[in-house]
């Protein structure tokens, strides 16, 4: 017996299809659940680009100290200036989930404002399109966008044999767990 359950309505991705439609941009506060944090040593160019680039929002800025940018909920990064940051771009990245329309034209709009930031997009056995890009400030941004479900695909085979099955054919609610 498996332990997971369909939570789909805690997360505001929404399903994956060829009409699928992206979550406004979410300007609520909250208790942040997780966030990341990432010098920056211009500030301004740095905004620039998260903004124009990858679609996030200036939420609110401690004038040259610190930016809150947010997309989706629970989508919160906080560029915080910083004399200088490391040359090379680490190995650890960061996840943020799209939808498959916003794929392209981000790849578009980063390329358009750092010609050499983008490596992608290319698809996953776990039935996304992913998109990496090296942001100004050398951070590492993964976007990924779930890929319309094909229960016959060798995708879904991939996820069934680690127990991932799709809501309709596993217990269908949260009911017991809320």
């Amino acid at each position: 017996m498996s332990d997971y359950y369909n939570a789909f309505e805690t997360s505001p991705v929404p399903a994956p299809g060829p009409d699928a439609v992206p979550p406004e941009l979410f300007r609520g506060i909250y208790g942040m659940p997780a966030f990341v944090t990432i010098p920056t040593s211009d500030l301004a160019a740095s905004v620039d680009f998260w903004v124009r680039g990858l679609g996030f929002f200036e939420l609110f800025g401690i004038p040259g100290r610190l930016v809150h940018l947010r997309r989706w909920a629970f989508q919160d990064v906080l560029l915080v200036a910083e004399a200088s940051v490391p040359e090379r771009t680490p190995a650890l990245s960061v996840n943020f989930s799209y939808v498959l329309s916003q794929v392209d034209p981000l790849v578009e709009a980063c390329r358009a404002l750092r010609p050499n930031s983008v490596d992608g997009p290319r698809d996953t056995p776990w039935n996304t399109r992913d998109v990496t890009v090296v942001t100004p400030e050398n951070a590492r941004i993964v976007i990924t966008a779930a890929k319309p479900f094909d229960p016959d695909s060798q995708e879904a085979r991939n996820l069934a044999a680690v127990g991932i099955t799709p809501p309709s054919v596993g217990p269908g609610d949260n009911e017991e767990h809320a």
